[in-house]
């Protein structure tokens, strides 16, 4: 009888699975479908228990890197994030001291300030986006 209910169960984690996508409970169906194998055998129930418990870590540890390394592989940069490492025009000097400076990337005009704090960049001169703050690029000159 308890292999009826470890498949059940094993049911209800991939449904959760399922629903989720989010790799939370398919260890946990691994699990049950052992335990109730072992069910069928007449296994003790708390046998039962320690072999799903230990069963679900055994996968959890073993599959999740894994999986994870799999499913996250390719993190797109979007927004503002693809802009760091591209390269702008500065069109008005970036003057840290006097609050100053603008560049154009990809056809936009962006506020900019040098990544060295007391740096001034002429105007035609090309600059690298190392980071953002806010609506601000904060570029270094290129080399």
């Amino acid at each position: 009888m308890y292999a009826v209910y470890w498949l059940i169960a094993s049911a209800v984690f991939l449904l959760v699975e399922i629903m989720t996508l989010g790799l939370t409970s398919i260890w946990f169906a691994g699990g049950a479908v052992v335990a109730a194998i072992t069910a069928l055998f007449g296994v003790p129930f708390w046998v039962q228990m320690l072999i799903f418990i230990v069963v679900t870590c055994l996968l959890f540890a073993l599959t999740r890197p894994v999986a994870k390394r799999y499913l996250n592989s390719k993190v797109q940069k979007t927004n503002t994030d693809a802009l760091i490492g591209q390269t702008a025009l500065v069109k008005e000097t970036i003057n840290n001291m006097e609050s100053k400076g603008l560049v154009q990337l990809n056809g936009q005009d962006w506020t900019a300030r040098s990544f060295e704090a007391g740096e001034i960049i002429p105007e035609g001169s090309e600059v690298i986006v190392k980071e953002i703050r806010g609506v601000k690029l904060i570029v270094e000159r290129e080399v």
